[in-house]
């Protein structure tokens, strides 16, 4: 890992209309929109999406990391992480993240031991750890 303060950049632009294109040096571009329920077209990743991919993408690279690092054994995982957003004192914000995540793991895997990692993978996300929302974490771990 590199020392800290590690530094991102995005480039975005827009115009009246139109999706908003987003880049960084090296990466290839992606497109915005608003989300339905901000009367988008529902058909591109919105900033409410992204964050929440955010989320989701942050535990389960953080589960992988940590389970290398911990020498767990396991087959795949799935996670299907919400964001709820909200009104709250008069402005808007995502007040929860509930992620599900089902884990494969060999059999005879020590089934604990990878709640536990799941769990650490969590409480140590970045992303989530930079938002002032509820977290909720519900796991399945499935050996075989």
């Amino acid at each position: 890992m590199h020392p800290f303060p590690h530094r991102y950049a995005v480039n975005a632009a827009v115009r009246p209309v139109g999706d908003v294109p987003l880049s960084c040096e090296g990466v290839r571009i992606i497109e915005s929109a608003p989300p339905k329920e901000f009367d988008g077209p529902g058909n591109q990743w919105s900033p409410e999406g992204l964050l929440t991919a955010a989320v989701a993408d942050c535990f389960l690279l953080g589960f992988r990391a940590i389970a290398a690092a911990s020498k767990y054994s396991w087959t795949s995982l799935e996670s299907r992480t919400e964001g709820t957003l909200d009104r709250v004192e008069g402005k808007m914000r995502f007040i929860r993240f509930d992620t599900h995540a089902k884990l494969q793991v060999p059999a005879g895997a020590d089934i604990e031991r990878a709640k536990k990692l799941l769990e650490k993978a969590e409480l140590t996300c970045l992303v989530a750890n930079s938002l002032n929302s509820e977290r909720h974490l519900t796991v399945e771990v499935v050996a075989g």
